[in-house]
């Protein structure tokens, strides 16, 4: 089964940590992790960076 493209999954990843982020259980808990979704967020937008990068340089190299 093929694999479904890295920037929709992370688009997807995003969308998810969101809708966690702003979830009524979710903002009840008393919760203070090291990690936070706002780390996780900002990890997929790091990635979704170097994602769009590495396709720009593929097109202009093609």
């Amino acid at each position: 089964m093929p694999h479904p493209p890295l920037h929709i999954l992370v688009d997807a990843a995003k969308f998810i940590l969101n809708e966690i982020a702003v979830h009524p259980d979710f903002q009840a808990l008393d919760y203070h992790p090291d990690l936070t979704i706002g780390d996780a967020q900002t990890a997929l937008s790091y990635l979704k960076h170097e994602l769009e990068e590495n396709c720009r340089y593929n097109n202009i190299s093609d």
